[in-house]
């Protein structure tokens, strides 16, 4: 039975890690990675997204989509295949930063829940908390916390399982 699994938590707290590990786990056949980052000039994201390939086994194959993930799941989709999409917080920035509009960004992270949970073996989803942190000082910066929170809040609603990384940790707390 396809299962939709929402890993969550702050920045640098081994949800990436993590996803990679239940997938290897799950695999009796192909993984998908969705890579949602945009590719930055930022030498030091630059080096991040390098760190996160290497981490994968380099059978896995890798897309790059940074706007159209529920459209990408349903195209590859397979009842053998795992999906990792990461990360749905930098898809909400994505279409933000596209001048999309919270109905529309919320209906795209509905339609990657529905699409992850019918068609797949498996999707994992890995987000960001990023609403236990400090208040963003611009109305931008404030709009993707609020939407952000609503996104990982329909994965979650979703989701068969929810995990929060806390400190490297697991924390399993639905399913």
């Amino acid at each position: 039975m396809p299962e939709l699994i929402l890993i969550s938590g702050g920045v640098r707290s081994g949800k990436s890690r993590f996803a990679v590990q239940l997938a290897s786990n799950l695999a009796s056949s192909s993984v998908v990675f969705i890579a949602t980052a945009p590719l930055y000039e930022d030498p030091e994201m630059r080096e991040r997204i390098a760190l996160h390939k290497k981490s994968r086994p380099s059978w896995w194959q890798t897309i790059e989509e940074e706007e159209d993930v529920a459209s990408c799941l349903l195209k590859f989709s397979s009842p053998e295949k795992i999906f990792i999409v990461d990360c749905l917080t930098l898809l909400v920035s994505n279409l933000l930063l596209k001048n999309r509009e919270e109905r529309d960004i919320l209906a795209q992270v509905e339609q990657i829940a529905q699409t992850g949970k019918r068609f797949n073996k498996a999707t994992i989803v890995v987000s960001n908390e990023v609403g236990w942190g400090v208040v963003p000082p611009t109305e931008l910066g404030r709009k993707f916390r609020d939407i952000a929170g609503k996104a990982n809040q329909v994965i979650a609603n979703y989701s068969d399982k929810v995990w929060l990384m806390v400190c490297g940790i697991p924390h399993k707390i639905k399913g």
